[in-house]
């Protein structure tokens, strides 16, 4: 009671400007106290979150990613997009945002080519596509050409242009040149013939008609590609020397080796090249799950979801390329989803990613880092998945380990936030000798994480290595160690939830 009647006395002599800087001050004291706590819990918390990675739900989805209603799940084919609409449904099922603009999927263009026709009339000596010349599909285009001469350039160098004119005309060179001649190579002489206005040209290739033995189908068609991704300024006929020979009228006795003088040939000589572009529309698949104080700082979790297709009825399931990542990607998303229901969300949004056109020269990713849906100057790291379902020849004695690639390239503080999570939680063998530079493997440059790392994004690449099922159909679910996979999955959960959830963002001070 004595001490309650102090207290009113000593409110009652205070000024109340001081009164209210004291207890500003205790509730200061007081709100530092829970969040300190708060930070403590949560990183507490990453373990009972990280446990709902399990092998039984990985391996669900694995199933049904490396199923056969999903075709090998080609780029830019009905599988493709069956497993894009079913890794979106997971997404919305577990209440992740749709993290393209709104939707789920951002399509980006590919175009294949198909040949209609194409031939080579020499004197009326008409030559077989495949057989006897050859043309880069996806780089040709279409073509109608009679010309009454071939100006023949032997190597094609600078100097064997010295006397002759050729804007408007066929060209003829040779496809092995001098390599002590200046300009030697066949990118720049062919670069040279365009320059100099060339209307086509003609490559005496040893090699043209083996493609021939590449079969009816594939010798017709492109493949996809980007837009005009290898186009030439001039469509290039590989020849055989036996198109060359009746060109340059030589004799039985005459070596085509031996020509090496330029000149122009007049001879009639027809050409044609026709074939339909079509324009296709894959996707990748995104899902947002929008962060706290620092929801405009942005940590991808990637992986890639398409494979390699079929080859008539044989299907490329893509077991462990890649349909252990994108489940990996689907059970990290749920598990933190899970935490952000419970209250205990991320600090900085969480952005899963799962893309196509890997396959075809990471086409998926280039495309999202070239068109950007979050500012890549707000993109804190990419953890990229690809391929840790399964365990390698060198380590069949000792299975718990996974390969970290390129996590010291480009920011000093990423390998210490992946090896306190390894340490800490989930105990593998962290193997980096693929990080090395000088591997000869490359494996750096050949995977999704790639195209982050060219915009100065710190990024880690979680693999388990190649195996003999690597880009075979026998690359099936029944395979794959789920219980290493679990483990896996879950290092790439504890390493971007540190990341996720700490105060400073990643520097980015590597080379």
């Amino acid at each position: 009671m004595a001490g309650f009647l102090f207290f009113l006395f000593f409110i009652k002599q205070c000024d109340m400007r001081v009164l209210v800087a004291i207890c500003f001050f205790f509730f200061q004291i007081s709100f530092a106290r829970q969040n300190i706590v708060s930070a403590q819990d949560k990183d507490t918390l990453a373990g009972e979150y990280g446990r709902l990675i399990t092998p039984g739900n990985l391996k669900k989805q694995l199933y049904t990613l490396a199923s056969s209603e999903m075709e090998g799940r080609e780029t830019a084919t009905p599988g493709q997009e069956k497993a894009a609409a079913y890794i979106a449904s997971q997404f919305a099922q577990m209440g992740l945002a749709p993290g393209a603009n709104g939707k789920w999927l951002q399509h980006y263009p590919l175009y294949s080519d198909s040949l209609l026709h194409a031939s080579i009339t020499v004197n009326q000596q008409s030559y077989k596509w495949g057989r006897d010349f050859w043309v880069d599909i996806r780089a040709g285009k279409n073509q109608q050409l009679t010309a009454n001469s071939v100006v023949y350039v032997s190597d094609g160098t600078e100097m064997d242009y010295l006397d002759q004119e050729v804007k408007g005309k066929v060209v003829m060179m040779k496809e092995a040149s001098l390599r002590n001649r200046e300009g030697s190579d066949l990118n720049s002489r062919i670069t040279f013939a365009a320059a100099r206005g060339a209307s086509a040209l003609l490559i005496i290739s040893p090699q043209a008609s083996r493609y021939s033995s590449l079969g009816e189908a594939k010798l017709r068609t492109s493949g996809i590609y980007q837009k005009n991704a290898s186009s030439k300024e001039l469509n290039i006929y590989y020849i055989t020397p036996t198109i060359a020979i009746q060109i340059l009228q030589l004799g039985k006795k005459d070596n085509l080796s031996d020509q090496k003088q330029a000149k122009e040939v007049t001879i009639p000589i027809h050409l044609t090249f026709e074939k339909r572009t079509t324009e296709l529309h894959p996707s990748n698949v995104l899902g947002l799950l929008e962060g706290t104080d620092k929801k405009d700082e942005y940590v991808f979790v990637t992986a890639h979801y398409d494979h390699l297709g079929k080859n008539g009825r044989t299907i490329y399931f893509g077991a462990d390329d890649d349909a252990s990542g994108t489940s990996a990607v689907i059970e990290i998303a749920a598990a933190f989803a899970q935490a952000k229901k419970e209250g205990k969300g991320p600090r900085r949004s969480i952005v899963f990613m799962t893309v196509s056109g890997e396959e075809k020269g990471l086409l998926g990713s280039s495309y999202y880092t070239s068109n950007p849906i979050y500012p890549l100057s707000q993109t804190v790291t990419d953890l990229n998945i690809d391929m840790i379902g399964r365990i390698d020849p060198a380590h069949e004695k000792d299975s718990n380990y996974v390969y970290i690639i390129g996590d010291n390239r480009l920011s000093s503080e990423l390998r210490t936030i992946n090896e306190a999570a390894n340490n800490e939680y989930t105990h593998l063998q962290l193997d980096y000798k693929y990080n090395d530079p000088e591997d000869p493997e490359a494996f750096y440059y050949r995977s999704d994480h790639y195209m982050f790392a060219q915009h100065g994004i710190p990024i880690i690449f979680y693999f388990n290595g190649t195996h003999a099922d690597y880009h075979q159909p026998s690359d099936t679910p029944d395979k794959i160690n789920y219980q290493l996979l679990s483990r896996r999955a879950q290092l790439v959960f504890y390493t971007a939830w540190k990341i996720a959830n700490r105060d400073e963002r990643l520097a980015v001070d590597g080379m």
